[in-house]
């Protein structure tokens, strides 16, 4: 009986700990709203030009659920809310970008088994319901928002699992009606992100892929033509998320993987672009779904924050050039966590966490790091 009471208070311990740390919560004042939804992803910018950052959840998942708008009143806390739609949707992601060249965010939304969604602002933050891009009915599980053709346009990344991913490619006036596949068509890829891996200066593609598949750099040859692939990890990982930094600051970004029920690697990039080196920075067999990377402390060297599923989420500290990594707990242990982001909310310059949690409040901790 004093083992399991001892144990208990061990956990209680724990929770204090994560909660009043340098990442506070303020004992819970600190969410987007009191409502438990199927947040899946977050999107940030500012939307109503007001100079702070705003809040986009989407919501959904499976089962159809209304996106939602936080506006930020400047000071880090959200008091005004908003539908971003009155259809409700099954959405797995979100992003902001000005898609149509009038110089405010718009909206690009990825729905599972449903029509992907475009909404334009009005500057203001009221949006318009746009057309859908890419192929209708496909398991989208994440977007990315980039200038992959260098047009000077925002393209749009759609990562589909167990189908093939897709590139929609942007006019300039916000329609995507070109689309090119990228990976297999049997990827089960459920996160991809955007950077220069070769310093040609284009922007090549990263693929985490889920089902035991492997991972994979797809090099930009020009004209959208990523048909050079170079893999990185076991072959046979299951990743959820990627995130690129350089952590280990020898000039080449390094590739940081969230993997589910096994430890989280960072695989360093070098002059031969084959990742070979690797370094674990979180030796747990967490369900890890999201990842990461900023400079939480100021030090200069890029930290990692990773969102698990059903365990405590957690920032890692970079001490050592990516060498060593100290741990520490945030959030509320058994959240189911799909995503999370490092944002500077309360304008102090220091980065602040938002997490999207499914079926839980969305928690977000401001840095109190000196």
């Amino acid at each position: 009986m004093k083992i399991l009471v001892s144990f208990f208070l061990l956990l209680i311990s724990l929770e204090i700990v994560a909660q009043n740390g340098p990442f506070n919560s303020r004992n819970g004042r600190l969410i987007l709203s009191n409502t438990k939804e199927r947040t899946a992803s977050i999107g940030f910018g500012d939307l109503d030009g007001d100079g702070d950052i705003d809040v986009i959840a989407a919501n959904g998942r499976h089962w159809p659920e209304q996106n939602r708008i936080f506006f930020n009143n400047g000071k880090g806390v959200f008091t005004v809310s908003q539908p971003l739609d009155i259809t409700s949707e099954t959405s797995y992601a979100t992003e902001l970008a000005d898609l149509d060249g009038d110089g405010d965010l718009d909206v690009a939304v990825g729905n599972d088994q449903a029509p992907n969604m475009l909404y334009f602002n009005d500057g203001r933050g009221n949006f318009t319901r746009g057309s859908h891009f890419g192929k209708k009915y496909t398991p989208t599980r994440n977007l990315t928002l980039a200038d992959l053709d260098q047009d000077g346009d925002i393209d749009i990344l759609i990562t589909n699992r167990g189908t093939e991913n897709e590139i929609c490619v942007n006019d300039g006036k916000g329609n995507f009606d070109q689309v090119i596949g990228f990976g297999n068509r049997t990827d089960s890829t459920i996160d991809v992100e955007v950077a220069d891996m070769d310093g040609d200066n284009d922007l090549d593609l990263i693929l985490a892929n889920r089902d035991g598949q492997t991972n994979s750099v797809y090099l930009n040859e020009g004209n959208l033509d990523f048909s050079k692939r170079i893999d990185f990890g076991t072959g046979s990982d299951e990743t959820r998320a990627v995130a690129i930094g350089d952590i280990n600051q020898d000039g080449f970004p390094d590739i940081v993987t969230a993997n589910i029920g096994e430890p989280n690697v960072i695989y360093f990039g070098n002059n031969q672009l084959d990742f070979s080196t690797s370094q674990v920075f979180d030796n747990s067999n967490d369900l890890t779904y999201s990842v990461s990377v900023a400079d939480f402390n100021s030090d200069g060297a890029i930290d990692i924050i990773v969102a698990n599923n059903r365990g405590f989420n957690g920032v890692y500290m970079n001490e050592n050039n990516g060498t060593s990594w100290s741990k520490i707990n945030i959030g509320r242990k058994g959240y189911n966590t799909y995503d999370i982001i490092a944002i500077d909310l309360n304008g102090d310059g220091k980065p602040d966490i938002v997490e999207a949690n499914s079926d839980q409040v969305n928690l977000y901790h401001f840095n109190q790091m000196k």
